[in-house]
């Protein structure tokens, strides 16, 4: 593996904890209580809602930083899944009007994460190259 392989992984890790962490921010701000009627909707208990903080906080933070960066892939996929059925399921056919699918921002988060989880963090991370989940 060469340097490039490192760049490429931290410009992978950095993209997706920015852009999951501004909606785990909202989240902070603004709470759950979206999520919990969702989930309520769907005969899943409330308390579950508070998980989004994991994937949505905790996760993009471990993949900033590179430390259990696989781990947090892991937990932003976990995340994704339960966006996708949860609040976008009727969208899973759908293209846009510009000819794109409604569902690709969830799709690059869910893929994402998972490269990152197969990859792990690389060398430049705060784990570094040695680390079991970087």
């Amino acid at each position: 593996m060469n340097n490039t392989d490192d760049l490429g992984k931290l410009i992978l890790r950095l993209t997706l904890g920015i852009l999951i962490l501004l909606h785990g921010i909202n989240k902070v701000f603004n709470g759950v209580g979206g999520a919990e009627g969702m989930l309520a909707s769907h005969g899943l208990p409330a308390f579950v809602a508070y998980g989004a903080y994991v994937g949505e906080v905790l996760a993009p933070i471990l993949l900033i930083l590179g430390i259990y960066a696989r781990v947090g892939g892991v937990l932003v996929v976990i995340n994704m899944l339960f966006a996708l059925f949860l609040a976008h399921m009727g969208q899973f056919g759908t293209i846009t009007k510009t000819g794109g699918w409604a569902l690709e921002l969830q799709a690059f988060f869910l893929f994402t994460g998972l490269a990152i989880a197969f990859l792990g963090a690389g060398r430049y991370s705060i784990g570094g190259k040695t680390g079991k989940f970087n």
